[in-house]
């Protein structure tokens, strides 16, 4: 017996009705994944922009909190009163002993708090333990055995509050901490004899942006400090100082700059 199909049933199979609607949804599916994909690629672009916004500011804050600091070491006649630890405020400090982080004769630029919060961005950070951990770097790296460099903490604020109108718009937070020139060889990291001090300045920011400058100034026998920036501690400066390298003057713009991708990666020739 053949079976011959139902008419009925080869109309359907025949028939187009739909294919509109299949090719609409698919349609519709495909211009909702290049709007979604336009939607991330915008988010990502800006996302990016502020972070290079962010980096750059952190950046100059960082060097403005050296120049504010500059203005301080001027009136200051004895270096060796900054390198003098508070010991009413003391921190524990992992294999740091005695660990005394603040300075005993503070900059004129102090916040009121040693954890304060970042501007607009909810971010607490805690200036004990940055302390801590720049000095356990410094120890652990060892580069000067007796004349390494032992940090106070020394000025910290917000970068709004440097001029007292409130004329700078910024979210960064500085802080300098300062040390003995270890070049000066003399064993003491408490007792500046050579007349030069090493800076270092953090500066912290929205969406966890944090740069770092470290800096040597020199007394003169004008009334202003001279400055020369280093990149990192360590045969850099010993080589600039062998060279006679020439240094800054407060004030002046920065030189030639290479940046890495590494927070802080900032080299000034």
């Amino acid at each position: 017996m053949i079976m011959t199909p139902h008419t009925t049933t080869l109309d359907r199979l025949q028939r187009e009705d739909g294919t509109a609607l299949v090719i609409a949804l698919m349609s519709t599916m495909l211009l909702t994944a290049l709007g979604m994909t336009l939607v991330l690629t915008s988010n990502t672009e800006t996302m990016i922009s502020s972070n290079y916004r962010n980096s750059q500011e952190g950046l100059y804050a960082a060097d403005a909190a050296v120049e504010r600091v500059v203005q301080d070491l001027l009136l200051i006649p004895r270096w060796n009163d900054i390198l003098g630890g508070n010991a009413a405020i003391s921190s524990t400090c992992s294999g740091v002993s005695p660990f005394v982080p603040v300075s005993s004769t503070l900059s004129g630029f102090t916040d009121a708090t040693t954890t304060p919060t970042i501007p607009n961005s909810g971010q607490h950070v805690n200036l004990l333990n940055a302390t801590c951990t720049l000095q356990q770097a410094t120890n652990t790296l060892n580069l000067w055995g007796t004349n390494n460099p032992v940090w106070r903490l020394f000025s910290y604020g917000e970068m709004r509050d440097v001029l007292s109108n409130n004329a700078i718009d910024s979210n960064m937070y500085m802080a300098v901490w300062v040390a003995d020139d270890p070049a000066d060889n003399d064993g003491n990291p408490a007792a500046d004899t050579n007349g030069t001090l090493t800076l270092h300045a953090e500066a912290y920011g929205p969406s966890g942006t944090r740069k770092v400058i470290e800096v040597t100034v020199a007394r003169t026998s004008s009334t202003e400090i001279e400055r020369g920036q280093i990149a990192q501690r360590g045969q850099d400066e010993l080589n600039q100082r062998a060279r006679k390298a020439a240094v800054q003057t407060p004030g002046k713009g920065l030189s030639n700059m290479q940046m890495g991708v590494r927070p802080g990666g900032l080299v000034v020739q």
